[in-house]
């Protein structure tokens, strides 16, 4: 079944950087548990072109209409790989939301610093989050044994992603929904607000950390099921 009675029945969530698949595996369950088809994509993390097949790849196996779910950095994945016909909606998990011909760093400027997410980049290019600051600054609402879990789980970026320019944004064409945590380290509150305003989300906020997909997946499961119900028939 491509829908159901409800709308869409498929749903796509892609992570960002420093993290693999595992850590939507409560919002995978709860929407399982409703009935929906959920499919995880694992992004290499080498090039935003690499991470943009690797969703496409996806999009290709779904059997319908799909939302499109991106965390963090997959913000700007979905918003390029979010042009797909399959797509039929996008969801921001506290996510990045470039628009085309603009990069990802670009979206950082004017907004406040945010020292408790530090970034450790090696001579080869590829950074992962500081080992002994991780927790504060990517998870600090989670439990120690998660926060640990997500820390050792990390997959390192190349990056030069966050320079590269994006060439099309699936946001100006399809509905989107943002989900936002209070408590987000990774990026100033006032820089989420903004870029999910820009791109005419329906915005949520949560009581939660950057890892609000991991903390909080019945709030963001929520938010992918209303987006669900209501992107075929254009309620926000």
């Amino acid at each position: 079944m491509t829908t159901t009675d409800r709308g869409i029945s498929n749903i796509v969530l892609v992570h960002g950087a420093f993290a693999d698949g595992s850590g939507w595996r409560g919002v995978y369950d709860n929407l399982r548990s409703r009935g929906y088809r959920v499919t995880i994509v694992q992004n290499p993390l080498t090039s935003l072109a690499d991470d943009v097949a690797a969703t496409e790849r996806i999009l290709e196996l779904q059997d319908g209409p799909t939302i499109l779910v991106g965390h963090s950095w997959g913000g700007t994945v979905i918003t390029e790989a979010g042009t797909h016909p399959n797509v039929a909606g996008l969801v921001y998990v506290a996510a990045l939301a470039p628009d085309a011909g603009e990069t990802t760093s670009e979206q950082y400027a004017g907004f406040a610093p945010t020292p408790d997410f530090v970034i450790d980049v090696g001579d080869d290019g590829y950074g992962i989050l500081d080992h002994d600051r991780f927790a504060g600054g990517f998870a600090a609402d989670a439990s120690d044994a998660d926060a640990a879990f997500l820390r050792d789980a990390q997959v390192p970026i190349n990056m030069d992603v966050f320079g590269t320019t994006v060439t099309r944004a699936a946001w100006h064409d399809k509905p989107t929904w943002a989900v936002i945590g209070t408590d987000d380290k990774a990026f100033d509150q006032a820089m989420l607000l903004h870029m999910a305003r820009r791109i005419g989300a329906t915005i949520t906020t949560v009581e939660a950390s950057h890892a609000v997909y991991v903390t909080r997946p019945d709030d963001v499961a929520g938010v992918i099921v209303a987006a669900a119900e209501n992107a075929l028939v254009g309620v926000r």
